[in-house]
């Protein structure tokens, strides 16, 4: 078996396969979508809002489906499923087949970061020195699905009715990332415990108790979800609506997912220090933050450090839920805490985007829309600072 940041870096393809392709470089495509298909932002938001909802479905399933398959083959085959789906959506022009599209991409990327973080938590486990470190490695893998969409998409749309052959490219870079993942994952699948064996060895009565005792946390979440989505699908349409060329765009987004993959090592001591819900509210609040700066001014040193600061956190905010889980419940319960806060996510995820696009379609435009954004991040910084530990302090 290869060392513990190896392993961890190999699973991190499928975080960028399923969350830094899969889902965000739809920002990169909407603004060319929208002005050749004569979408509003409302529709533009809600075919995010459709690949959330078949997000929050696969998240759904997760529990029951790693229980009968295991994590390993629910990470490679949401993958394969994943890569043919974002293919699909090269094929069609009519609003019903792009949202069909984008909830079967959801869909299968939910199966793909949910089991990922199944493993990478087992991983930690074994290497609990480095836990928060290798945790970040994985999460952070969605910054270089971001630096790729980011380079691919504008060389694969010259012009703008172009954007079916991106979606076909990025499928096939979804494809090489899950050949290279496959090894990996299947090694450590076959040393991972079945998890229909382990769910035998806890109380089920007792869930309850411990789900409603986590419950600032959740909403926090949920607030996340609700507040981030809105940046990340409307981000470069707001760039190009304020006149800022393609390169500096291409720059900006390109920053961004470097960003996201430099926050494994940035983050990982607040991950490993609390087990209450501090690491969140802290991290919420610096999205918020970032959220605001892209409204505030046209310069791009400045878009650069809201794009800078917002890829250096907000997949931290997924990691610490992890990491709560980890702190704060039974190994057997990972699956079904991971899945909890997933499927918070994926409402949050839900109710964003049409919420943000709904507002944009206003006066006040998109700029509004993305303080909407940053309000919701600050609301879940406020929720997560109320959650305590789950366990007693030893």
């Amino acid at each position: 078996m290869k060392s513990p940041w190896r392993i961890a870096l190999s699973l991190s393809l499928g975080a960028a396969l399923s969350l830094g392709i899969t889902r965000f470089s739809y920002a990169l495509l909407l603004p060319a979508m929208r002005e050749d298909l004569d979408w509003s932002y409302a529709l533009a938001g809600a075919m995010n809002t459709g690949n959330a909802a078949g997000y929050m479905v696969g998240a759904t399933l997760m529990p029951w489906l790693m229980r009968k398959r295991g994590p390993s083959w629910v990470f490679l085959m949401g993958g394969l499923l994943a890569s043919v789906f974002m293919a699909a959506s090269g094929f069609f022009r009519q609003p019903d087949g792009l949202l069909v599209q984008r909830f079967l991409a959801g869909f299968a990327s939910a199966w793909v970061f949910v089991a990922g973080g199944v493993l990478a938590a087992r991983l930690a486990q074994d290497h609990p020195q480095q836990s928060g470190w290798l945790l970040g490695l994985y999460y952070g893998g969605t910054g270089w699905g971001i630096v790729a969409s980011a380079l691919i998409v504008p060389w694969a749309m010259p012009v703008v009715s172009d954007w079916p052959q991106a979606w076909w490219w990025l499928a096939a870079v979804c494809a090489v990332a899950l050949v290279a993942m496959a090894p990996v994952a299947q090694a450590l699948g076959a040393a991972t415990p079945p998890l229909a064996v382990l769910a035998q060895s806890v109380d089920d009565a007792q869930w309850p108790q411990w789900r409603a005792r986590m419950g600032w946390v959740l909403l926090g979440y949920g607030c996340f979800g609700m507040g981030y989505i809105g940046y990340m699908t409307f981000v470069i349409a707001l760039l190009r609506q304020e006149g800022i060329e393609d390169t500096e765009r291409t720059v900006f987004y390109t920053v961004l997912g470097l960003c996201v993959v430099a926050s494994a090592r940035l983050w990982a001591d607040l991950l490993d220090r609390h087990r209450d819900g501090r690491a969140m509210a802290w991290l919420n609040a610096l999205l918020g933050l970032a959220t605001a700066l892209a409204t505030l001014s046209q310069s791009l040193p400045v878009l650069l450090l809201s794009g800078a600061l917002f890829g250096s956190v907000f997949l931290s905010v997924v990691a610490s839920t992890t990491a709560f889980v980890r702190h704060n419940l039974p190994a057997e319960w990972w699956v079904r805490g991971i899945g909890l806060f997933t499927v918070v996510f994926a409402w949050g995820q839900i109710v964003g985007p049409t919420v943000v696009g709904l507002i944009a379609d206003g006066a006040g435009g998109l700029k509004v829309g993305l303080w909407s954004s940053a309000a919701c991040l600050w609301m879940g910084a406020l929720l997560a600072w109320r959650q305590k530990s789950l366990l007693p302090v030893k």
